[in-house]
């Protein structure tokens, strides 16, 4: 499916908020996802993948997650000096912050002519995992798609580093795909555990994959890219949302 990209701004926190929308060409309705970045922001392997997701019929929105911190159209460098940087900025960042973006995202997709009535979905990568989990929590968000979702497990996330996320998992009324990376040094195996026993204590509706690759293997400029593990975790999303808004 052909697709079309711009740029859009909507208004947040008495400032303007940047985001990506990634929608396919052909005029009709589809599902909306709220997708949010890495902690390096809008980079080309995210815009890539934004558009990737449109092009299977997806009207895909990725807000710039630090806008409130950095001037707009800022792509953090994959550096030791861009990860301290973008550290510094979510842990800067209060969670009311980032779940009012969340929101503002949600509300844009909502209204949008081609995003069909009650189909809203969320997904993320890394920092953009955990950002995607907390999406769920909002009561019209009808599936989340999480990669890797950093500081879920210990909660971490934010300032002051003592997010809520999994001690609200209960709020989750939708349904979850959760995709890990085996040799992921930030989401350990203990880690995994932690998530899957919290929501299964929360009795949500979820599911979990498990692939042999690193932390970030589906940006496709990292040397932890594994092609095969990526396209396998992108065609199981795709199918996830699909089943997800196909009632």
């Amino acid at each position: 499916m052909q697709i079309k990209t711009e740029w859009i701004e909507l208004a947040v926190a008495e400032k303007m908020m940047r985001v990506l929308l990634a929608s396919p060409a052909t005029t009709g309705t589809y599902p909306g996802i709220l997708l949010f970045s890495d902690i390096f922001q809008l980079s080309d392997p995210m815009i890539r993948t934004c558009a990737r997701l449109a092009g299977y019929g997806f009207v895909v929105a990725a807000p710039e997650i630090f806008h409130r911190l950095e001037p707009a159209g800022t792509v953090l460098p994959q550096t030791d000096e861009g990860r301290s940087r973008g550290m510094q900025n979510q842990q800067a960042t209060p969670l009311a912050h980032f779940d009012e973006d969340c929101r503002a995202v949600l509300d844009y997709l909502r209204q949008h002519p081609m995003v069909a009535t009650g189909q809203l979905g969320a997904g993320g990568f890394c920092i953009g995992g955990h950002l995607a989990f907390r999406a769920a929590l909002q009561p019209d968000v009808k599936a989340t798609a999480c990669f890797y979702p950093t500081w879920l497990h210990n909660g971490q996330l934010g300032q002051g580093g003592n997010a809520d996320s999994l001690r609200r998992a209960a709020e989750v009324q939708g349904e979850l795909l959760i995709l890990f990376g085996a040799l992921d040094p930030l989401i350990p195996a203990e880690g995994r555990t932690t998530i899957e026993t919290a929501l299964q204590k929360a009795n949500v509706k979820y599911e979990t994959r498990l692939y042999p690759a690193d932390h970030g293997f589906v940006r496709d400029d990292r040397a932890a890219h594994d092609p095969e593990c990526a396209d396998q975790a992108f065609t199981e999303v795709v199918q996830f949302f699909r089943r997800n808004f196909s009632s």
